[in-house]
């Protein structure tokens, strides 16, 4: 399977292939970039006895162990690293319940180094750290080695491949929205005095910084919304205010139902509570022939 991309940052078009090894989607895959040496294994935890015989897991490499969020949403996320991935995913194996999918990327001409790797670790927290669209798992950050500056132009050069190759696997973590996608038409939410601002992009709905949330939620609100709430809450991406919350940062949500409950601290339709500055609803703006704005 190839897919086609315009890139997490508004770069240049580029493909991804996709190589599903057993005919399966959910087993085994092999992930490539165009323009780029590196090299990715997507497979689940319950087939790491079948990948054990791959030359690519032996090399140095950089990995991420993935599995449902425990207190949201959001996916529960380890970054790690190691001479032989292997050998730190089998540890993983053996003391680390959460996860159900590991997603490992090597280098095709072996370049990738013990520093190298290790930098990748460090900057992929960082960067995930700072996006707050996951679960980290890992307990510390892990501080970047020192390279040397042609070395460190590698290592950023291989993270910025790596990571147009994570939103094609579903893994939507490392980038803040301000980062990526084009801004459209502005929708408002006002309800129980409290006024948010928000737009549809290709990466579902955002939530503007600054956007304001009720600080109550109805006995009735679905789980999933007063989860991601306390989340947001434990994440210091909504701090208090004066009449609730307030957002921290932009912010992704599923659907604009899912930032509709959220803000509202219910159960919304968000094509319908979500409206311009003229009164028109984001249902229209779906449903209309014209043009999105």
């Amino acid at each position: 399977m190839t897919v086609a991309s315009n890139g997490v940052t508004g770069s240049r078009p580029y493909w991804v292939r996709i190589f599903v090894t057993e005919g399966d989607p959910d087993r085994v895959r092999i992930v490539e970039k165009s323009d780029w040496t590196g090299n990715g294994l997507v497979f689940p935890r319950s087939l790491l006895p079948r990948v054990r015989g791959r030359p690519d897991l032996g090399r140095a490499g950089f990995y991420l162990l993935t599995g449902p969020g425990e207190h949201s949403q959001l996916p529960r996320v380890y970054v790690g690293e190691g001479d032989s991935v292997l050998q730190r995913i089998e540890q993983h194996a053996r003391s680390k319940e959460f996860w159900t999918h590991a997603v490992v990327f090597t280098s095709k001409d072996q370049n990738l180094n013990k520093a190298h790797v290790q930098y990748l670790e460090a900057r992929v927290v960082e960067l995930a750290h700072d996006a707050r669209r996951c679960e980290l798992d890992n307990g510390n950050v892990p501080q970047r080695p020192q390279l040397s500056e042609p070395d460190a132009a590698y290592a950023e050069s291989f993270l910025a491949d790596l990571m147009r190759c994570l939103p094609v696997l579903g893994l939507s973590i490392l980038e803040k929205v301000s980062e990526a996608g084009d801004r459209r038409t502005e929708l408002i939410l006002k309800a129980k005095g409290i006024k948010a601002h928000g737009y549809e992009a290709s990466q579902k709905f955002i939530v503007v910084k600054n956007s304001h949330a009720v600080a109550s939620e109805v006995p009735s609100i679905h789980p999933y919304l007063s989860d991601l709430r306390r989340t947001l809450v434990d994440q210091k991406l909504f701090i208090v205010s004066d009449d609730g919350f307030i957002l921290t940062q932009d912010y992704v949500f599923a659907s604009p139902s899912t930032a509709a409950g959220v803000l509202l601290g219910r159960s919304a339709n968000g094509r319908i509570e979500w409206k311009s500055r003229d009164g028109r609803t984001l249902k229209d703006f779906q449903e209309s022939e014209a043009p999105y704005p």
